[in-house]
């Protein structure tokens, strides 16, 4: 038995992808630094960097590890990966187990040179592709779905008369969500899936063109945002300037961004889409303040994403807003605890009540989820041991209750306390006074226009996916 086990204090995130080419020649790998580090909220498990130089050598050198961004690399570290063009990633798995040989970016050598690529998303097609490629002579180093683009851009490249060209003929084989950055030897690349399901956006400072899951990476670099890349587009960065291509995009109407980055995922200070993840989640609690009123003394926020819908709640509602946690900032969201000592609670080694704030008080808790519960019980359990005299629990996401096959670790549905238990039932078992979910029909009000997709709240996905019959989806 090992002597460790991981525990994971909530949701599974996404993964992060940063690209950055100086057209003046000036080695990159720092700005990819601080680009992952702003992004490290969506991945913890691994990181990676990879450059080339693209007026000298061409060749690639790559550094990538297990743990957090100022774990894997430092100064030294940095000063030897030396470029004007490069990748990086924070990975979070939900494709492949955790170890380094499936940590990003993926570099690989071929023919017509090397590409390394960077990868956020799942493919639903992943298995019969991988399958395919093994029955035509392909060998795979890793268990990732990465892996799979990366052989279908290198092979339709034997043929193409681009790099770029040669993403798009992957996509055409590819199904599921994916937000791509690729280094040819003289390009960088980037590419969304047509759905949107994962964001993706461009920035410039100076002379340095930057690719980035979020804008809030962008801005750490000291750059300008530009603009998103659009659903279906693919762009790429070369000396003679920036190309698109949009042949692959696909009506609007059936556009279907993952909601979940509204909610939970992405920073406070980004800007996804048009839309303003801050504005989303005030508007969040907004939402559950109309739909769930109670009179109480204090409204409060379970750090991080649950603290801004807690702020909407509040000025919604009239009740004041306080900050009731402490948090240690020195936790992931995922962390090793000892199996020997199963006593301390692993709530409370990420969140501590101020006890002065919370004490005889009737409290409105808001958070972003309820996975398991197991959770939330503990946090409601410190609550009312400070002191608090009620505890309301409103969540800013509907309940759970179908699996997400585009890269968030939503657990296997048995392990979902909503798709086996009322909403009565949730609130005794976590013991709660009362608790509130976001309303499936609220959801719009986040984000506006946009379209998105909500398929782990109400099971109507927006392509086909394994197992599942979806063909009313987005009619």
């Amino acid at each position: 038995m090992d002597k460790f086990e991981k525990i994971s204090t909530g949701m599974g995130e996404e993964c992060g992808v940063f690209g950055a080419y100086d057209m003046d020649g000036g080695d990159v790998a720092p700005s990819v630094y601080y680009g992952l580090f702003a992004l490290q909220h969506r991945g913890q498990e691994s990181c990676g960097i990879a450059v080339t130089d693209t007026n000298g050598e061409r060749k690639v050198r790559s550094k990538k590890g297990l743990g957090l961004v100022n774990e894997v690399f430092d100064e030294d570290s940095l000063q030897t990966l030396s470029g004007n063009l490069g990748v990086g990633h924070v990975r979070y798995s939900t494709a492949g187990g955790t170890c380094v040989e499936n940590a990003m970016p993926l570099v690989i050598n071929y023919v017509k040179g090397t590409l390394a690529i960077a990868h956020n998303g799942n493919l639903t097609n992943a298995v019969e592709l991988r399958h395919e490629l093994e029955y035509t002579g392909a060998i795979f180093q890793t268990t990732i779905d990465s892996e799979v683009i990366a052989y279908y851009i290198a092979r339709e490249r034997l043929h193409a008369k681009t790099a770029e060209e040669a993403v798009k003929l992957a996509m055409k084989k590819i199904r599921g969500a994916y937000a791509l950055v690729v280094s040819s030897p003289r390009k960088l690349i980037g590419a969304r899936d047509p759905f949107g399901l994962k964001p993706l956006c461009i920035g410039k400072r100076d002379n340095t063109y930057f690719l980035a899951s979020e804008s809030c990476a962008v801005a750490a670099v000291d750059g300008e945002f530009i603009r998103d890349v659009e659903p279906g587009e693919i762009v790429s960065f070369t000396k003679d300037g920036i190309l698109s291509d949009k042949s692959m995009q696909i009506p609007a109407g059936k556009r279907a961004r993952c909601i979940f980055e509204y909610i939970y995922f992405a920073r406070t200070d980004s800007t996804i889409d048009g839309v303003n993840v801050y504005h989303s989640r005030i508007t969040a609690g907004k939402a559950l303040a109309e739909s769930y009123p109670v009179e109480a003394d204090l409204v409060v926020g379970v750090p991080d994403s649950g603290l801004v819908a807690a702020k909407g709640y509040s000025e919604q509602s009239g009740i004041p807003y306080g900050m009731a946690f402490h948090k240690n900032s020195y936790v992931g969201r995922t962390f090793i605890k000892p199996r020997q000592s199963q006593r301390e609670s692993s709530v409370k080694i990420k969140l501590n009540v101020i006890e002065e704030v919370v004490k005889d008080k009737r409290i409105i808790m808001v958070d972003d989820s309820i996975v398991r519960g197991t959770t939330c019980a503990n946090i409601i359990r410190m609550l009312k041991n400070a002191g608090a005299k009620e505890v309301h629990v409103r969540i800013s996401s509907p309940p759970f209750l179908y699996p997400c096959y585009f890269g968030t670790d939503v657990p296997s549905n048995e392990q979902l306390i909503a798709q086996s238990h009322t909403r009565e039932e949730i609130r005794q078992l976590i013991g709660a006074d009362s608790l509130g979910y976001m309303k499936v029909e609220k959801l719009k009000d986040m984000v506006g226009d946009l379209g998105y997709c909500d398929a782990c709240f109400t099971g109507c996905y927006p392509m086909e996916v394994p197992g599942r019959d979806v063909s009313h989806a987005f009619e």
